[in-house]
């Protein structure tokens, strides 16, 4: 482990199979929360990387997919405590409400001079309510589908952009919900726009000048996902010239900590206890499947492979590049050793190929060593 994982999560490693540790000197794999794994040195012996929570932007995801290592997160299991948070922001935003606690902790005198501040400065605060206003929120997975329920049903008329949206998340979606086109076509259509989307370079500053002057007047942004996907400087100069009432975020930095139009948490969205057992648990059962299965669920860089194991046969796991005929020469390695397949299942993501094979009785490792030998191989384990 690099970080303090949630005990809830642990347990779900049997101590009787697992050594768990903060050191180890050859892992089988690393659990990790927000530690850096970019300039650390990882073992040869790690098969698997889990990290307790959604985004993976401190692990070197390309680095491990060369190794044929699988990465694995916890997609939804923080989704509620960010979900609650952007709500709160909403509120915020929408009632000047840390502009108007600020200024009611900085009142002086009696308390009735204090009661008269009060009736003389609350009209500086005057806010509006959510009901009518429209939300934009783009990017639908577990984070945004939870978002637009939430605020559909707190009377917001509320339009989604995400044109990678699954069918599992798609049948979660409230029907309520309303599709925009295209980013420029939502944002030309809310009051208010929220972002749920990792950080990738088809990403990185999209939230940018021309996309704020979409905004209806006084408009809002909100930004629990990561900081470079906002153009920080164009936030600024929006809010400075009117065109933005608010920047509700997760991320501070000394332009925008003492800005009055801003609201900077210091990453509080998945900071709560549930969350954080939450996340531990999925990514800990993840693993163990792996780890004792060889199935693949909730990987950011391998396809999901599920295979039930079949009575009284090794399962081989091989991770590979997707290129022709790979499991026409992992059979026919098979077929030369007299092995009989009892069981296949290949997928592939992209350039990484994945495949799980269930062979009568046991594999001798001269038969592993062929197969690690063939061309494109990456990873090659009997369960």
């Amino acid at each position: 482990m690099l970080n303090n994982i949630s005990v809830r999560g642990l347990e779900r490693l049997p101590r009787d199979r697992y050594e768990v540790a903060s050191a180890l000197n050859n892992p089988d794999a690393v659990l990790v929360r927000s530690a850096d794994m970019h300039s650390i040195e990882i073992p040869p012996s790690v098969l698997a990387v889990g990290r307790a929570g959604a985004g993976t932007n401190n692990i070197p995801v390309a680095r491990l997919s060369k190794r044929g290592v699988p990465v694995f997160n916890a997609p939804g299991a923080n989704a509620n405590a960010v979900k609650e948070l952007v709500i709160a922001g909403l509120f915020l935003a929408a009632r000047n409400i840390c502009r108007a606690w600020d200024y009611a902790r900085n009142l002086s005198g009696s308390d009735e001079e204090i009661d008269v501040a009060v009736e003389q400065g609350k009209k500086k605060f005057v806010g509006y309510e959510l009901p009518g206003r429209t939300l934009g929120v783009v990017g639908l997975g577990a984070v945004g589908v939870e978002v637009a329920n939430a605020a559909h049903l707190l009377g917001m008329r509320v339009l989604g952009f995400d044109p990678q949206i699954t069918v599992q998340r798609a049948w979660q979606l409230s029907s309520g919900v309303e599709q925009a086109l295209s980013l420029d076509d939502l944002f030309s259509r809310c009051d208010m726009v929220t972002v749920h989307v990792p950080l990738m370079d088809a990403t990185r500053g999209f939230v940018n000048a021309a996309r704020l002057k979409l905004l209806e007047e006084n408009g809002v942004v909100l930004n629990f996902s990561r900081a470079g996907i906002v153009d920080e400087q164009a936030i600024v100069a929006a809010l400075d010239d009117g065109k933005l009432g608010a920047y509700i975020c997760d991320f501070p930095t000394n332009r925008l900590k003492n800005h009055p139009k801003v609201v900077a948490l210091p990453h509080l969205g998945a900071s709560t206890g549930e969350a954080e057992e939450n996340c531990a648990i999925m990514v800990a059962d993840t693993l163990k499947d792996f780890l004792e299965n060889g199935n693949i669920r909730h990987s950011v860089n391998f396809p999901e492979a599920v295979l039930p194991r079949t009575l009284n046969a090794t399962r081989l796991a091989i991770a590979n590049e997707n290129v022709p005929n790979m499991v026409g020469q992992i059979s026919t390695a098979l077929a030369s050793a007299n092995l009989n397949i009892a069981d296949l299942l290949n997928k592939s993501r992209g350039g990484l190929a994945y495949t799980l094979i269930d062979v009568d009785g046991s594999v001798p490792g001269s038969v592993l060593d062929q197969l690690r030998k063939i061309e494109g191989v990456l990873n090659v384990r009997a369960l």
